[in-house]
């Protein structure tokens, strides 16, 4: 039963308001197994918590642990040619045309087995974790066949069963069309929704169901039918919506009830309308569009219309071949205007909702004991002065996962 004191700053995020930080100086954090039992001034500590075991945090500051809502978490390969090629001028698109993009990662991940894709996945967490990072989203999606998005999936529930990190599972069998489908488009919509969705929720391998809806990818009516069978199947909705072109995808997101709609470079005002009523969390991607050389969300525009917006990394082996959690929140504050208030409670309450999970991404009382300590003067610093890694203790479910010490 830990009580951890000397903590300059605390960021507890609780509140409504994207910016509403929750900031506490001088601080006290008490816990009791993996949950928060109190928080709050020091001085304010109640005489019950008095006596027990002190922690000292050295003046340092004390987040909720971070979430990354958005990541391509295991595949095959990567993709550095696509690097070179956008650097010379090929699109996004055009490179897909020709046979790059997402297709060749898919045949390097059909390579791979079920244990090879755990492996490279744990290699990740335990970077992540170094970093801050409590809880991830992994998306299936590069291989595309019944077999190959359930060994995807498996490989990700063997990770959630051996790793400390919280793993989340989506389903993105409609990542895009395989070249073996490229000419029946509608037998994969039909693999997808009659063989891939029940499969997956039959071994309860995912909690969300994505499908990046796009020129290269697929149209709003397949994922519509491909959405309904989620949803029957008790999948949530996910959609990679309006990254490439200007399409209505942030609209469609609010149609079917997503839990969230990534990446939303081009989204429309309609968009932005839609799902400001429907609820629906924009997750900006912005490590994606920096190696896109795109510009990113508009995220001021959204707050202000009333979406809460979430900051992940997009980890993926092609647009975002970073898992750098704290490099993307600097990002966000340089490219996107946000401030790091509106930042960091982007990467955990907001992250959270994106995930559906309100026991996540706040610290307080009865919410999970999941935090970081972090070396920096404050939260504004900390995104200011970038450094490789300023984490120096990741607690989740209220023990210890890494340290410096």
């Amino acid at each position: 039963m830990p009580l951890l004191t000397n903590i300059s700053h605390l960021y507890t995020c609780a509140g409504d308001a994207q910016g509403d930080v929750g900031h506490i100086a001088d601080a006290a954090l008490v816990w009791d197994g993996g949950t928060i039992k109190w928080v709050g001034p020091v001085k304010d500590l109640p005489a019950e918590y008095a006596k027990w075991e002190r922690e000292d945090a050295e003046g340092r500051i004390v987040i909720p642990g971070l979430i990354d809502c958005h990541t391509h978490l295991a595949f095959g390969g990567w993709r550095g040619g696509d690097f070179e090629r956008r650097i010379k001028g090929e699109s996004y698109l055009q490179i897909a045309q020709a046979g790059g993009g997402i297709a060749s990662t898919v045949a390097k991940t059909r390579a791979l087995s079920e244990a090879e894709l755990a492996e490279r996945g744990a290699d990740v967490l335990e970077e992540m974790v170094a970093l801050g990072v409590t809880t991830v989203e992994a998306k299936s999606g590069y291989g595309l066949s019944l077999i190959d998005e359930l060994k995807t999936l498996r490989a990700y529930r063997t990770l959630s069963e051996r790793q400390s990190v919280r793993l989340l599972s989506t389903f993105l069998g409609a990542h895009t069309v395989p070249p073996e489908y490229k000419e029946r488009r509608a037998e994969y919509v039909k693999l997808v929704v009659e063989e891939m969705i029940p499969a997956v929720a039959k071994e309860k391998l995912a909690t969300f169901c994505d499908a990046f809806v796009e020129a290269s990818a697929f149209t709003h009516d397949e994922a519509r039918v491909i959405f309904a069978a989620a949803t029957k199947h008790g999948l949530i909705p996910k959609l990679h919506a309006d990254q490439i072109t200007p399409n209505g995808g942030a609209e469609l997101a609010a149609e079917v009830g997503a839990a969230s709609a990534d990446h939303l470079e081009h989204v429309s005002e309609a968009g932005i309308a839609a799902m400001a009523k429907a609820g629906v969390v924009g997750v900006s991607l912005p490590l994606a569009t920096l190696y896109l050389n795109v510009a990113p969300l508009p995220a001021r525009k959204m707050i202000d219309a009333g979406v809460p917006v979430a900051v992940a990394t997009d980890f993926n082996p092609g647009s975002a071949p970073s898992w750098h959690l704290p490099l993307a929140m600097m990002l966000a504050c340089n490219l996107q205007r946000m401030t790091p208030a509106e930042v960091l409670v982007g990467t955990t309450r907001i992250a959270a909702r994106a995930l559906r999970r309100d026991d996540l991404g706040v610290l307080a009382p009865g919410k999970r004991a999941d935090f970081a300590i972090i070396e920096a003067e404050d939260l504004t610093h900390w995104l200011y002065h970038f450094q490789p890694n300023a984490c120096v203790r990741t607690v989740i479910d209220g023990a210890d996962v890494w340290t410096t010490a």
